[in-house]
């Protein structure tokens, strides 16, 4: 597609750089004004959420640096080249809910509230960041000939061109649009508290292992695990089933309590 926004000289704006900060942006302002909704500090919101983002940022690219590590080891200032791409979703979420959970308890925010405050805004983000991996050409969909499927012909971009594909970043981002919706409803009719974080988890997760059917088998996604899925879609599959469970156990405990 477009993987340079803009070019000006030796001044160039990639289009995944610029959705990256579109998607971050977006989550947080949505988060913050939930996280205000539930008379959380927004200040104290706001300096989490800067440190949230940093290890999402080093989680998701340790991620994808792991595996390809052949190709950082024969080129390692790659690493750094965050605009072409290269950050994995799953690591970026083990980073920042860390990161923000470590922060949490060192200023005594009420940590279930915080984590589902967060969740309201995270699919946004995640969907943004998918719209940035389209328009670069990363995370690209299998051949397909349905009416739909996309060809992309900038020699920039990261997929292969001149070739009819699945828009798999678009079904992705799609997907996860909504979810905001359901979480964005379910926000104001939660049973527990950490219920919108859980349910996030089930369903990010859950969409996130449906699109790995249709991504490339060429985009390299960690070694297969099991039943030909690779690295990724295993993860996905983890987060899901073991959201599903806690949120089902917590959905049980809250109405025991309520009864």
């Amino acid at each position: 597609m477009f993987p340079v926004l803009l070019k000006y000289g030796p001044i160039q704006i990639f289009t995944y750089g610029f959705f990256l900060a579109l998607a971050f942006l977006s989550a947080i302002y949505l988060s913050a004004q939930e996280a205000k909704r539930q008379g959380l500090s927004p200040a104290r919101f706001y300096d989490m959420c800067f440190y949230a983002v940093l290890g999402a940022l080093v989680g998701s690219r340790l991620l994808y640096i792991f595996t390809e590590l052949p190709t950082f080891v024969a080129h390692p200032l790659k690493i750094f080249a965050l605009w072409e791409g290269g950050l994995i979703f799953h690591g970026g979420l083990v980073g920042a809910v860390a990161v923000a959970f470590y922060y949490m308890r060192r200023h005594a925010i009420p940590w279930r509230p915080a984590f589902d405050a967060l969740a309201v805004g995270m699919p946004v983000g995640q969907a943004l960041g998918r719209v940035g991996c389209f328009m670069a050409g990363c995370c690209y969909g299998a051949p397909s000939s349905l009416p739909w499927a996309v060809t992309f012909t900038n020699p920039e971009s990261l997929c292969p061109i001149r070739e009819p594909l699945h828009p798999s970043q678009i079904y992705e981002a799609l997907l996860l649009l909504g979810v905001f919706g359901i979480l964005y409803w379910l926000r104001t009719r939660k049973r527990f508290q950490g219920q919108l974080m859980l349910t996030y988890f089930l369903l990010a997760g859950a969409v996130r292992f449906g699109t790995e059917f249709v991504r490339n088998p060429e985009d390299y996604r960690g070694p297969i695990i099991w039943a030909n899925m690779p690295l990724t879609q295993v993860v996905a599959l983890g987060i899901t089933l073991v959201s599903g469970i806690l949120l089902w156990w917590f959905w049980r405990r809250a109405g025991k309590s309520g009864s």
